[in-house]
């Protein structure tokens, strides 16, 4: 385990008025974001941009995955005054990329997917010149509930794979590397823009990154982020490796060249971080 970090993995916090007023408005409408329920590195740069991930159905998760800090357990009512609100807080925050997250809801019928469009409708009716992109759960592999999240046409559908199939049950215990991609290239056929990403630095080897990126072509996947895993507390996986910018620059090039559309690879890249750069 490793527990020293090199001079690339450090970030710089900067609490600025923006970042504090970006807080208000969130914290205001008791809205969720994953910048801060899974203590994204980011949060200080993103806020400081007024700019935030919102997460929704609520802040607790019915999965176990090992390397994600948000809280698991029973989860919370279903707050269908939800979408409304992200609505209205995006456009006091000004924003024109919207990305929308979740925590997995097992407990719920169609596993929260008509929430998800209930959310991108709202959005889209109260700024209609926005894009919005969501970065869904599996559904348990469950495409009637995927195709409701589809109706409601966002600009992309992300679902990140988070690691190599080796890996799934020391990390993602009640998740399916194959049903992940199963997702994904539904919401390609469908005439989607699609995206995925993993960490690393979890105890994964080179060639199982190649394996994962090739998947991820063979389905057309669009744009693919990868970045460090990085434990965000103690009782998490722990990291096993801090990877090189180096081997991230690596990364990027071959990802260019297997046909992702853009590549997003570096320490702190996430899967919502500059999101918006995929139209650029």
């Amino acid at each position: 385990m490793h527990t020293k970090f090199p001079g690339w993995v450090k970030k710089k916090v900067l609490i600025t008025p923006l970042y504090t007023e970006t807080r208000r408005i969130l914290h205001g409408f008791g809205l969720n974001t994953v910048c801060e329920h899974a203590r994204c590195p980011n949060i200080y740069e993103c806020y400081g941009k007024s700019y935030a991930t919102f997460m929704i159905l609520g802040s607790v998760c019915t999965r176990n995955c090992t390397f994600c800090s948000v809280q698991k357990g029973r989860p919370e009512p279903v707050d269908f005054e939800e979408p409304g609100k992200i609505a209205e807080a995006a456009k006091e925050l000004g924003l024109k990329y919207i990305v929308l997250t979740s925590v997995t809801r097992d407990d719920l019928a169609d596993g929260g997917a008509g929430h998800f469009a209930a959310c991108v409708c709202a959005i889209r009716n109260r700024l209609p010149d926005s894009r919005v992109e969501v970065l869904i759960p599996d559904f348990q592999g469950n495409k009637r509930n995927l195709e409701k999240v589809l109706a409601s046409r966002p600009a992309v559908i992300g679902h990140n794979l988070e690691t190599v199939r080796s890996l799934y049950p020391a990390v993602r215990p009640l998740a399916d590397y194959q049903t992940s991609i199963e997702i994904l290239k539904w919401s390609k056929q469908a005439g989607f823009l699609v995206k995925s990403g993993i960490m690393v630095g979890l105890g994964e080897t080179h060639e199982e990154i190649m394996e994962v990126m090739k998947d991820l072509r063979s389905i057309d996947c669009d744009f693919f982020v990868i970045g460090q895993y990085l434990q965000p507390a103690k009782e998490s996986y722990p990291v096993k490796k801090f990877v090189s910018p180096e081997k991230f620059n690596e990364y990027k090039k071959i990802g260019e060249t297997l046909g992702f559309k853009k590549v997003f690879s570096g320490t702190f890249c996430r899967s919502s971080y500059m999101a918006e750069q995929a139209f650029s």
